[in-house]
C-alpha cells in the first residue's frame, strides 16, 4: 500500500513536467481541417473562412469584429497534425455557429492568437503538449456580397 501511494505521489509531482515536456508550436494548412470537416458534414459550406491576408471578393460588411474561440483536444499518443487538425475543426465549427447566429456568411481576418498573433494566409498555429493540443483563433464575422 505504501509503495502504491508513493508511486502515485511521484506521478502527480512529475505530471506538470510531463505535460510541458513536449510543448511545441506547429503550423499546418487550414484547408486540411476545412476539407475534413466539410467531408464529415461538420461544416455545411454556408460560412466561408479567410485567414488574414486573404480577402473575399465582393463587398465585406463586418457584423462583429471581435470573436475568439479556444479549442483543445487530447494529444496523448497521437500524431501532432491529426490532433491539431481536430482542434482546428472544432474551432471552425464554433466560428461557423457564431457566424450563423450573427447573420454572417464569412469569418475574415482569422489569426492564431496565443498572446502573440500569428498571421499567415494559409496556415494556422497549434500548440502541442504531451497531453493536449490546442488552437486559439480570432477573427471577424462578416457578410460578403
Amino acid at each position: 500500500m505504501k509503495a502504491k501511494t508513493m508511486a502515485c505521489i511521484a506521478l502527480l509531482l512529475a505530471a506538470p513536467g510531463l505535460a510541458s515536456a513536449a510543448d511545441k508550436v506547429l503550423h499546418f494548412p487550414i484547408q486540411n481541417a476545412i476539407d475534413a470537416a466539410t467531408k464529415d458534414g461538420k461544416l455545411d459550406g454556408t460560412v466561408k473562412f479567410y485567414l488574414a491576408g486573404n480577402t473575399p471578393s465582393g463587398q465585406v460588411t463586418v457584423v462583429n469584429d471581435d470573436v475568439e474561440v479556444n479549442r483543445k483536444t487530447n494529444a496523448f499518443g497521437k500524431k501532432d497534425q491529426a490532433t491539431c487538425d481536430w482542434a482546428m475543426q472544432s474551432a471552425l465549427i464554433s466560428l461557423q455557429d457564431l457566424a450563423k447566429k450573427a447573420g454572417a456568411n464569412a469569418v475574415v481576418n482569422i489569426v492564431s492568437d496565443y498572446g502573440n498573433e500569428y498571421r499567415d494566409n494559409q496556415n494556422y498555429e497549434c500548440h502541442v503538449g504531451f497531453l493536449m493540443s490546442g488552437v486559439i483563433m480570432k477573427g471577424k464575422l462578416a457578410k460578403v456580397q
